[in-house]
């Protein structure tokens, strides 16, 4: 009779830009080469969760966050080959959405003499037309994968100056946010409960160093943007801002906030902007059209 054989492993799938993480499975499992998804088989009495962040570590090198909701796929082989012996192998994968800081270093295998001995981010497109070879576990769960939907409302501030030059005060994105190097007006998302002018004040204090006094509103933009957040998950964003005129006090402005999307602040001339020569986002010209 032959033996059979259960088994439960949870996996993530981690998707930035068109890219996929994926970890090549050993020789001694698969004498071609052949990817899947970074994971592995759980412990007994752990938890799916705590199994995929460890798996995705030795296999990887990268610390995972994950979501609180999974899809579950289930694999029957009655007739297979496991450790040298014939088995009827039933494994059952739960798979998690799963991202990773932006900042995280190139992927590596960690765990010594596992079951896998590479990891890589691999273009999708790659993936879907069969180019990279990979477990049938990849392609289902990229069937069914969809971003993370997120609306967030925010308020900016269109500060100007006319002496020496016409002016604008503007921030830079840094590598936590989207359009890395772009500039854009001060200002951000606006906190549940929070009023957009309460939200301004506090904003431009952390990404300018400036107190701020918040007029009306001269101009409401939105914007949709599919990539990686600020936590490095893969979002679908709609953005709606609400642009304030605004006064900030005397100073030189410097950014406050640590680790944020800002990573420097500046009085950008108003031809640098109507020439090309500096990159900002559409939220800029925008306002500067409404006043």
């Amino acid at each position: 009779m032959v033996e059979q054989v259960q088994r439960v492993a949870a996996y993530a799938i981690i998707v930035r830009d068109d890219q996929i993480l994926l970890s090549r499975l050993a020789p001694r499992v698969s004498r071609s080469e052949l990817w899947t998804l970074p994971g592995g088989g759980l412990d007994h009495g752990e938890d799916p969760r705590d199994a995929v962040v460890r798996e995705v570590y030795e296999e990887t090198g990268l610390s995972v966050s994950i979501g609180e909701t999974a899809r579950t796929y289930s694999l029957h082989l009655p007739d297979t080959w496991r450790r040298g012996r014939r088995v009827d192998a039933h494994s059952l994968r739960i798979v998690y959405d799963g991202w990773v800081p932006l900042d995280s270093p190139k992927p590596r295998v960690v765990e010594v003499d596992g079951s896998t001995v590479d990891a890589a981010w691999k273009p999708i497109s790659e993936v879907l037309d069969g180019t990279i070879p990979t477990v049938s576990l990849v392609q289902q769960a990229l069937a069914a994968y969809a971003p993370r939907t997120v609306q967030r409302v925010a308020a900016y501030a269109l500060v100007r100056r006319t002496d020496p030059v016409d002016a604008v005060l503007l921030t830079r994105i840094s590598a936590r946010g989207y359009h890395v190097g772009w500039w854009t007006l001060p200002g951000g998302g606006v906190d549940h409960g929070e009023s957009p002018q309460d939200a301004l004040a506090r904003e431009v204090a952390e990404e300018c160093g400036l107190t701020c006094t918040v007029g009306p509103v001269v101009a409401v933009d939105d914007v949709v943007v599919r990539g990686s957040g600020p936590t490095g998950r893969d979002e679908d964003f709609h953005g709606v801002h609400l642009v304030f005129a605004a006064d900030v006090e005397d100073g030189e402005p410097r950014v406050v906030e640590a680790d944020g999307t800002t990573d420097a602040v500046a009085w950008v001339p108003v031809s640098e902007i109507e020439s090309g020569t500096r990159p900002v986002l559409d939220v800029v010209r925008s306002a500067l059209a409404a006043r």
